[in-house]
């Protein structure tokens, strides 16, 4: 291995979910002014994600008061202090550019509906009495 590599791996994140375009994310950035540092929340649509390793970035979109706002972050970087996911978009494109041109309801990604999963039953034939028990409860 490469000394560089060895750099590189040792200043990637772990703790950056797994997201990917049409995602709907809030960025905290640490901002310093002067002696003080606080927190800056960006909420928006991921329009594009390009790179690999160090290098990763993603642009954000928003829509601030009828005007689009986007803003490109580096993954890795340690002015990013969280990264939170809101929603989970359904698209067919690996960048959504076309959102520029658009305003109100039709700069918006559709939801993937995230199907809830649940434990398995230890067998069939249990899961059979639960659903009998629960029916027999209803009816009584």
């Amino acid at each position: 291995m490469r000394p560089i590599d060895k750099l590189i791996g040792a200043s990637l994140r772990k703790d950056i979910p797994v997201f990917g375009i049409g995602d709907t994310v809030l960025v905290n950035t640490r901002i310093k002014e002067a002696d003080k540092e606080k927190i800056h929340e960006f909420k928006g649509v991921v329009i594009a994600r390009k790179g690999v390793g160090i290098s990763e970035t993603i642009v954000v979109r928003k829509l601030s008061y009828g005007e689009g706002i986007e803003r490109t972050f580096y993954l890795n970087s340690p002015a990013i202090k969280s990264i939170e996911i809101s929603k989970k978009g359904k698209v067919r494109k690996a960048k959504l550019y076309y959102l520029r041109g658009k305003i109100g309801k039709k700069a918006k990604v559709k939801e993937m509906e995230l199907i809830p999963v649940t434990a398995p039953a230890e067998s069939p034939v249990e899961a059979v009495k639960e659903e009998s028990a629960v029916k027999t409860e209803v009816n009584q």
